[in-house]
């Protein structure tokens, strides 16, 4: 299993990886399709990054890192094929936004998701993430989100 930077050979993995999770268990929203559509334009454009996780030839997890305005990153659309769950592989890709954040100098990275995913809000809790306090939640584009986290670097 290898984690490498977006390249545009991946796109149609990216938006197929991404709409299955959130089809799965969510609408897709018209901030989803901005950003499943264009992530070059999007996120890479605007000084974010993209990590593909590839094993035997086939695309199978990815992560976003959204450039924000304070110098952190959100954490976006990381997802793992259903078939590569349980092998460290969304440890591996978060490790990768961490080592990725770190290098650039980001105060810190953030992340929104919903208290429905449970596997994954353990994982951002024991890759160091905490809850942020109803006051310093920002509005987000997503009407589903109601979990705000952060990890200060």
């Amino acid at each position: 299993m290898r984690i490498v930077p977006f390249e545009p050979r991946h796109a149609d993995a990216w938006r197929t990886l991404n709409e299955a999770w959130i089809s799965r268990h969510f609408a897709i929203e018209p901030k989803d399709r901005l950003v499943l559509d264009d992530p070059a334009g999007q996120i890479l454009a605007k000084g974010g990054r993209i990590f593909m996780a590839e094993q035997g030839g086939e695309t199978v997890g990815c992560v976003a890192l959204i450039a924000m305005k304070d110098g952190g990153f959100e954490v976006a659309k990381m997802t793992v094929a259903e078939a590569a769950r349980g092998t460290g592989l969304g440890r591996l890709l978060m490790q990768a936004c961490l080592d990725e954040a770190a290098r650039a100098g980001a105060p810190r990275l953030y992340l929104e998701s919903n208290s429905s995913l449970a596997p994954a809000l353990g994982l951002y809790r024991a890759m160091g993430f905490v809850d942020l306090a109803p006051e310093m939640r920002p509005p987000s584009d997503y009407a589903r989100v109601d979990v705000w986290m952060e990890r200060l670097l």
